[in-house]
């Protein structure tokens, strides 16, 4: 399985952006699906994440603000990512979730004015 994550840019505080992330195959095969994201010289932590069935969790300081989404039909997961603070500049990462883990490449985005 190979995941494509896509979308990440430069943008001003206040902005938004919709990251994306294709899987190679059908998603619905996996537990769940979800976005990561890493600071620099900071740790990989979870943003949110999406299940099979249809359950969302979201890190505190994303809530209202981001939203997870699934197509199953086009095998891809979405963040929208509104209000956008300097403080969500990361790599953004796709998750997928099943017996073992898979991971995206990776998308910067850059909150900056």
């Amino acid at each position: 399985v190979q995941l494509q994550a896509s979308g990440g840019g430069l943008v001003q505080p206040g902005g938004s952006l919709r990251l994306s992330c294709a899987a190679s195959g059908s998603i619905r095969s996996f537990l769940s699906m979800g976005w990561y994201r890493q600071a620099p010289g900071k740790q990989r932590e979870l943003v949110a994440r999406i299940t099979t069935g249809g359950s969302i969790i979201y890190e505190d300081s994303v809530k209202g603000r981001f939203t997870i989404s699934r197509d199953n039909a086009k095998n891809t997961v979405y963040l929208q990512m509104n209000s956008l603070k300097p403080e969500d500049t990361a790599v953004y990462y796709c998750n997928a979730a099943a017996v073992r883990a898979y991971w995206g490449q990776g998308t910067l985005v850059t909150v900056s004015s």
